[in-house]
């Protein structure tokens, strides 16, 4: 993730340590005190949804998969994640509200010191089921929201799913459970994006994530759904611009970008031509602890039968299973030649991604969208909209160069 509201507005937020090493410079209490030395781990609870939609990464659908982590085997996947030190689970599905053991694995994964977050659809979320994870240990929930109710309907598969979601968001609010809303761009919804960021001040939500489509489940099925890159830029722009027009009122909307690091060097020419060379140098060396992309390394997935992958979005690739080795064993085992690869990618990385300029901020952007549309795991990533003036090594950097004028 890249804080748009922490690399612009100077917005400190409760993950500082976690992504930037700065928790001594933030004023928030901190996940963590230093940047993240294990991943994040999201767990996939169950398969079955009560929604069916159309860029599910987990191919989710009305059924539990076959074998589905039991109670006591889920508890043992959190011991092990506890005892490598990870620092975050986020409960994800399929649906994870439908797991009725959910509050109790919550409640666990806080009692073994790991910071419980949920991702839901936000259509189950009453406000006792909100109280009752609040109570379990339950620090935040993300509610999907992917447009206005015409085109969250439609794309989510179910008539009343966005009037059920914004409950299930006012019901988080109620009960004072940190909520956040998520939004994956496509053609479809592009011409929502400022409703949906409307939206999160109508219903007191201070917390924007906008993620970019990545092609795994059925994300692979609706590629071309995909904003060309060109129109890509101009909603990064778009956020960026309303971001800042927030904080300027004082409403200090915390907005993260997920899934193109592409972002990373936009957020730094950006910054350039609004705020100046100094600033866009301090976002560039934040950006430099961060990391870039984090396949393979600072995020990892467990499917809902132990299956470990890359990320959530690389379903098709396990590296193990928890039944059979702790997670930290296999997450260590770079006998796994994929993931060998994407930890070893920097020096591998073709086309217009090996002299970029933004490279070490970046990392290729995503691997998994350029295995998808090239068949080449270190092809450039298709939706890098970065201009070739910008990525030019030996590119000016003080304000004023070419393409700087416009986006």
């Amino acid at each position: 993730m890249i804080s748009i509201s922490k690399l612009l507005c100077g917005l400190d937020a409760e993950s500082d340590g976690l992504r930037y090493d700065a928790a001594d410079r933030s004023a928030e209490p901190q996940i963590t005190e230093r940047k993240q030395r294990r991943p994040v781990v999201v767990w996939n609870a169950t398969k079955r949804c009560n929604l069916h939609c159309d860029h599910c990464y987990a191919g989710s659908d009305a059924d539990c998969a076959p074998g589905e982590l039991t109670t006591a085997e889920a508890k043992g996947l959190l011991d092990g994640l506890a005892d490598y030190g990870v620092p975050v689970v986020l409960f994800s599905g399929g649906e994870p509200l439908l797991r009725e053991d959910l509050p109790e694995l919550v409640a666990y994964a806080a009692d073994r010191g790991i910071r419980p977050v949920l991702s839901t659809n936000g259509t189950l979320l009453t406000r006792e089921a909100a109280a009752e994870l609040k109570a379990a240990g339950l620090k935040y929930a993300g509610v999907s929201v992917d447009g206005l109710a015409e085109r969250n309907d439609a794309f989510r598969g179910r008539e009343g799913a966005f009037d059920a979601a914004v409950r299930g968001i006012e019901a988080c609010l109620d009960v004072g459970l940190k909520t956040g809303l998520r939004y994956t761009i496509t053609e479809a919804n592009a011409p929502d994006l400022e409703g949906v960021v409307d939206l999160l001040a109508d219903v007191g939500v201070d917390r924007f994530c906008f993620y970019h489509l990545d092609y795994g489940g059925r994300g692979a099925d609706i590629a071309d759904a995909d904003l060309p890159p060109e129109r890509k830029r101009e909603a990064v722009r778009t956020l960026c611009d309303l971001t800042r027009e927030y904080h300027a009122r004082g409403e200090e909307i915390e907005t993260l970008l997920v899934g193109n690091y592409a972002d990373a060097g936009y957020l730094v020419e950006y910054a350039r031509r609004e705020l100046g060379a100094d600033h866009a140098e301090r976002i560039r060396a934040y950006l430099e602890r961060n990391g870039g992309d984090p396949a393979g390394e600072r995020v990892a997935d467990v499917d809902p039968v132990g299956n470990v992958h890359l990320t959530q979005f690389w379903q098709g690739h396990a590296l193990g299973n928890v039944r059979d080795r702790p997670f930290a064993a296999i997450w260590e085992d770079e006998a796994d030649p994929l993931l060998s690869a994407l930890r070893d990618r920097d020096g591998r990385l073709g086309g217009r991604c090996a002299e970029c300029r933004y490279r070490s901020i970046c990392r290729g952007g995503s691997r998994l969208r350029a295995l998808r549309t090239t068949g080449d795991l270190f092809a450039p990533d298709p939706q890098c909209y970065l201009r070739e003036e910008e990525i030019a090594p030996d590119a000016a950097t003080p304000a004023g160069r070419a393409g700087d004028a416009a986006d």
